[in-house]
């Protein structure tokens, strides 16, 4: 059975301690890279549980055949989504994310279940929300929405790693 487009998983991520260290680590492990590594993200107007909070991260995105791979670091101590479900010390899988045609529609879907907004900002021109639904599924759903710029970044991660020779300098691409 086919599952319909606005629920497929497009990305998966962990929340590591160090980003470089873990990236080397998932590349030894599992082949994968290389990975377009962001530091210090910027994200406008974001919030942590309704209130304006600005959280220090860093990510590192590679491609595993279909699915995404996201590493972010959490650089302060600050109370987030982040470590609402990944305690800071700690390493766990976070969250996947979604991207459906509708993004409102779909964050009002989740919201009208009852689970929580954790975390909502833009980045560059794309609205993203952390939905809390780690009580049902063990881990949280970022909803994306599908900008054009969104769309040509993760066709950008997914060219990387097919025209990728393997080579360990170019295992980290600084954005």
């Amino acid at each position: 059975m086919a599952i319909p487009a606005r629920n497929a998983i497009v990305q998966t991520c962990w929340v590591v301690n160090d980003l470089d260290e873990a990236v080397a680590r998932w590349h030894r492990v599992s082949g994968i890279g290389p990975f377009l590594v962001m530091r210090h993200v910027t994200v406008t107007e974001p919030h942590y549980r309704g209130t304006p909070s600005v959280t220090d991260f860093s990510v590192g995105m590679a491609q595993a055949g279909p699915l995404q791979v996201e590493l972010i670091q959490q650089h302060d101590d600050k109370p987030s989504h982040y470590r609402d479900t990944v305690p800071m010390g700690s390493e766990a899988m976070h969250h996947v994310a979604i991207m459906p045609d509708d993004y409102d529609a779909t964050r009002a879907e989740y919201l009208g279940q009852g689970f929580e907004e954790a975390a909502s900002g833009i980045f560059g021109d794309m609205r993203f929300s952390y939905v809390d639904t780690s009580p049902a599924l063990g881990h949280m759903v970022e909803i994306v929405e599908p900008t054009k710029s969104i769309r040509r970044f993760f066709a950008a991660v997914t060219r990387a790693a097919e025209e990728w020779d393997g080579d360990p300098a170019t295992l980290i691409r600084e954005l």
